[in-house]
């Protein structure tokens, strides 16, 4: 009888390790934020326009790939431009695979030539202004190389917000990555881990190049202030958007994996 209830319990504890396993796997899987044939689950926002008005089809998507391009502007009239997710996200790591293609739109500003970014933590399309340029947010600044400079990709700048690194309250608005320069036309795989208001990690083909923590609201900024509530200033989930700051870039992967 002994033998037969130390068999039982065996079985038992190994169907258990299964199903943990299991679900262990299930929370590891990558979910697919963009499906590769349109902008469904996404929502654009255009300086100038209310949110799910999609300016000369400014994001739109093409043989697999998520486009950003300016093909129907005459000039790029500092037309900033997002496409968020419909969902907001707090602990996570996201991997996106991007490139930079073509020439900036006309009139776009010297600083946002190859310039794009991951917007994390940021506040909802709705919440915008209709002519704010950026919305609040942790920007992982995305640029690429103009064949001869060194220019680190990775970035972090913040648009209504202040970071905490090595102890110190950043206040500038942006810092440079570790990363190496990326020119030309190549597809680059960045990663942004994310653990709520802890810990934030930027990875660039696979390397670590940046971290901080304690993503925050910046009292000092209007937009920002209206987002607080009751005092508190820490930032522990939001938004996602990508990125239109004149410059064509295409993404051919936009994936999620959730953390605990």
């Amino acid at each position: 009888m002994k033998r037969l209830f130390k068999i039982s319990m065996v079985l038992f504890l190994m169907l258990i390790s299964h199903y943990e396993s299991s679900a262990q796997e299930a929370k590891e899987e990558w979910i697919q934020l963009f499906n590769g044939k349109d902008l469904t689950g996404w929502t654009p926002k255009i300086k100038g326009y209310p949110a799910g008005e999609n300016f000369g089809n400014t994001f739109h998507v093409e043989d697999g790939i998520l486009k950003v391009s300016y093909d129907q502007y005459d000039e790029f009239n500092l037309r900033y431009g997002h496409l968020f997710y419909n969902e907001e996200f707090g602990n996570y790591i996201i991997r996106v695979e991007y490139r930079f293609v073509g020439e900036q739109c006309k009139g776009g500003q010297g600083w946002a030539y190859r310039n794009s970014g991951i917007m994390i933590h940021g506040q909802s399309p709705q919440s915008m202004r209709l002519d704010q340029d950026f919305p609040v947010s942790i920007e992982v600044q995305l640029l690429g190389g103009n064949g001869k400079d060194e220019r680190p990709t990775g970035n972090l700048c913040t648009p209504g917000t202040n970071v905490v690194m090595d102890g110190e309250l950043i206040l500038q608005h942006c810092v440079n990555s570790g990363s190496k320069t990326y020119h030309g036309d190549q597809w680059v795989t960045a990663e942004v881990e994310v653990h709520g208001n802890e810990i934030i990690k930027h990875f660039i083909n696979g390397d670590l190049v940046l971290d901080y923590s304690k993503s925050q609201l910046d009292e000092r900024d209007p937009d920002a202030k209206k987002l607080i509530v009751d005092g508190e200033l820490m930032l522990c989930k939001g938004s996602i958007s990508l990125q239109s700051e004149s410059h064509p870039v295409e993404f051919r992967k936009v994936e999620i994996k959730l953390l605990e």
